[in-house]
């Protein structure tokens, strides 16, 4: 028997719209880091994907994956795959999107970043 919690049963509509949400928070982030100067991160989407690109040349992707509602990230750490629990994005072992998402960017952009739902 799995210790994983059972991922929320969302209708597809549902899904699509937290899922925009998690990504649109995401961009939000990104450009009031630019607008502050923080970092310069360039983000492009299209559609359910968004690719950070980092000075350094490396990128992180976020995916979603309406037939499984999920999301994926990908980075230079790995390929992660996040259900929607209790309302929270978490990994199979229970790692928290925007947790998993703030140390791949700290990593990839070398200095701290942090991504808040």
């Amino acid at each position: 028997m799995s210790d994983t919690p059972a991922a929320d049963q969302l209708s597809d509509a549902e899904y699509h719209r937290i899922a925009q949400a998690v990504l649109a928070s995401v961009e939000a982030q990104i450009d009031r880091w630019l607008q502050d100067d923080v970092i310069d991160i360039d983000a492009a989407r299209t559609g359910g994907l968004l690719e950070l690109s980092f000075a350094n040349g490396s990128k992180i992707v976020i995916n979603t994956q309406p037939p499984l509602q999920e999301l994926w990230l990908a980075a230079r750490s790995g390929g992660y795959h996040f259900r929607c629990v209790g309302g929270r994005w978490l990994e199979r072992e229970g790692r928290d999107f925007f947790d998993l998402l703030s140390e791949s960017a700290t990593a990839q952009g070398g200095k701290p970043l942090r991504f808040n739902p």
